[in-house]
């Protein structure tokens, strides 16, 4: 009977979206350091309470997450994405919080030096850029967790590979890369050039993008020009 037995049939390698499937958060960590790192070379003036509470606060979660979590998976627990989405809410809300302080002082006159205002413009300008790279990240289609599984939800934007697949890799994920490059172009030219916004969510977060990196390179960064020509 034995010589008549079938051969067994070849292990059929795993698709994305079958249990297992995992992403790797060392990107986006590495994201959150050199945030934390963009901060502390602020000027004193434009740093919340000691210099050492903002980095400790986003450090901790950080290192929780990255070494308690490596990988984003559908049966991740929901303290996790929780905790995730609060780390960049974090460092986006004391970001922002340094772009209106840096405007302030440039209205009240309080800025003399144009070198130290150029170089904190571009360090909440870069910050700003990474930290809207994490909120696309996190939210197209449920997260980087969910994306590309069978628990997916809408998709948040149209990558161009996914509108023209013909023209992509088989299979073409976005990775946090994607997303960065996304934030990187709206930052810059102040709407959308690579993916385009489906969702109101994903708009009104490009829109607060695009009016930090506004309020950042117009307003401050042409000041700071106008002291250097002084």
């Amino acid at each position: 009977m034995d010589h008549f037995a079938q051969p067994a049939a070849p292990p059929v390698a795993s698709a994305p979206g079958e249990p297992g499937w995992s992403v790797k958060r060392w990107p986006a960590t590495v994201a959150l350091v050199i945030c934390i790192v963009l901060y502390e070379v602020l000027p004193a003036t434009l740093v919340i309470g000691p210099r050492w509470l903002v980095p400790v606060l986003e450090a901790l979660p950080i290192l929780f997450l990255t070494f308690g979590h490596p990988y984003r998976h559908p049966e991740e627990p929901r303290a996790v994405r929780f905790m995730t989405i609060a780390t960049i809410a974090v460092i986006n809300v004391f970001n922002l919080i340094s772009i209106f302080a840096l405007i302030d002082r440039m209205l009240a006159g309080n800025v003399t030096d144009g070198r130290t205002l150029i170089l904190a413009a571009v360090s909440v300008w870069f910050t700003n850029c990474l930290v809207f790279g994490m909120w696309f990240w996190e939210i197209d289609r449920g997260g980087p967790a969910l994306r590309h599984t069978c628990h997916e939800l809408a998709p948040d934007f149209q990558f161009p590979q996914m509108e023209n697949p013909m023209f992509a890799q088989p299979h073409w994920i976005p990775k946090y890369t994607d997303y960065l490059y996304l934030a990187f172009t709206n930052a810059t030219a102040f709407s959308p050039t690579d993916a385009m916004p489906l969702t109101s969510r994903a708009k009104l977060l490009m829109a607060i993008e695009s009016f930090a990196s506004l309020a950042t390179i117009v307003i401050v960064t042409a000041r700071a020009i106008n002291i250097l020509k002084a």
